[in-house]
């Protein structure tokens, strides 16, 4: 027997879940929401969690995306601390691990992910911190006072913030990456570079081509990590940025299909009727990535828009997701602004003179700009966004920061 019914139910309490529940009230939708959320919490902001929160700059409270007055005034029920163990597509039934079970018209999953673990020895020492959630970063938190080396593994944008955060914190910072340069992946040279300079600039130990080979401990906790091909650092706590995996298992194993996070079309449907998702976990063909093969998006702006693509959907409004990407990087006095996607790039160039901290990398493909990184470059970042929907031709004056790139709004024929 279902415990209770909603017309909709959304499965996850991060911006999407929250995005979804917000928009479908301000396009009129009256029936029942509920938000099934994993965490204890009301939802909350996420990228704070590795930059102010951590920094203890903002406070829980300043970081909320709503009040509870909010969700209560809009009749949007919470359930929270509820962790979703399976869903009956036919039924139309998602069942909690708390044994009750909720009875959906349509559901939308937006569970996000997990952070990808360590799985080398030692890898369940005490010490030994991701940063994913608000419980995560308020463990971490409790454990600086006491330590006085720490040592990050991952060279994306969650382990720089943190090396950031610990810098400034007046720890001693071991950055370590396997990669020949941070941010590898998702930028090019340029930017990777100028992060790295910044951050030894900022006493951080900044390893690449370097792989962990365990943790060793004493007691139950971290004190060293050991590497493949060079002496153990020494480390009272270690962070790990390594990426995230999806939370889709429940609804794979109810058969919808996915790769590398639940396949949808571009109003957000996966392949089970009445059975939509978005956010970290959803991979869908992106207009500015190229070959149309399914990408997902780690970033509030994507599952924002696809939460409201998905709201008029189900309010019975035609619409699709066509938004520009875009991301940002708080670390140090640097304020990284990006858009567009930057995958495939076969040229860059550098606008301005990072020496100054005031540049911008542009990417192009095909002879067209797709991307944009702008580091304290807030005029690049808005004109520039402008270049990448319009996937404007690439012209040689655009090297130069005294045009604006707004001069350069010639849209390409393709």
């Amino acid at each position: 027997m279902t415990d209770t019914h909603y017309d909709v139910v959304i499965v996850g309490a991060g911006h999407g879940g929250a995005q979804t529940a917000i928009a479908l009230r301000q396009n009129g939708f009256a029936g029942t929401i509920a938000i099934i959320g994993a965490e204890p919490d009301l939802p909350y902001e996420r990228p704070p969690l590795s930059k102010e929160y951590l920094a203890a700059e903002k406070g829980f409270e300043r970081i909320l995306i709503r009040p509870a007055s909010f969700w209560n005034d809009r009749h949007i029920a919470m359930h929270l601390g509820c962790a979703v163990e399976r869903v009956d597509p036919t039924q139309r039934l998602v069942f909690l691990a708390d044994g009750r079970s909720m009875g959906y018209g349509d559901l939308v999953w937006c569970a996000g992910g997990s952070a990808r673990r360590l799985d080398c020895t030692g890898h369940d020492l005490g010490g030994v911190h991701y940063v994913r959630t608000r419980a995560d970063t308020d463990a971490l938190a409790a454990e600086l006072p006491g330590v006085s080396k720490v040592v990050i593994i991952g060279g994306g944008y969650i382990g720089l913030e943190a090396a950031a955060v610990m810098a400034k914190f007046g720890k001693n910072v071991t950055l370590i990456e396997a990669l020949d340069r941070v941010l590898a992946r998702v930028a090019g040279e340029p930017l990777s570079r100028f992060f790295e300079e910044k951050h030894r600039s900022r006493g951080v130990d900044v390893r690449l081509r370097t792989k962990v080979g365990c943790l060793l401990g004493q007691d139950g906790r971290v004190t060293h990590v050991e590497l493949n091909d060079a002496d153990p650092i020494p480390a009272d706590l270690v962070i790990v940025g390594i990426g995230i995996i999806p939370a889709i298992s429940p609804l794979v194993v109810a058969g919808a299909k996915a790769s590398n996070g639940l396949l949808v079309d571009a109003s957000g449907r996966t392949s089970i009727p009445h059975v939509y998702a978005l956010g970290d976990c959803a991979a869908h063909v992106n207009s500015f990535a190229p070959n149309d093969i399914p990408i997902r998006l780690e970033s509030v702006q994507n599952a924002n828009d696809q939460a409201v693509v998905v709201a008029r959907t189900i309010c019975g409004t035609a619409a699709q997701y066509h938004a520009v990407p875009w991301f940002w990087s708080s670390q140090y006095d640097i304020r990284l602004q990006t858009v567009g996607l930057t995958a495939g790039y076969d040229q860059t160039f550098v606008r301005g003179d990072p020496a100054t901290g005031s540049f911008t990398v542009v990417y192009g493909r095909d002879g067209r700009v797709i991307a944009l990184d702008c580091v304290n470059a807030t005029k690049d970042y808005v004109q520039g966004k402008r270049l990448v929907e319009a996937k404007a031709l690439i012209e040689p004056g655009m090297t130069d920061p005294q045009y604006p790139l707004k001069n350069f709004m010639t849209p390409s024929p393709v």
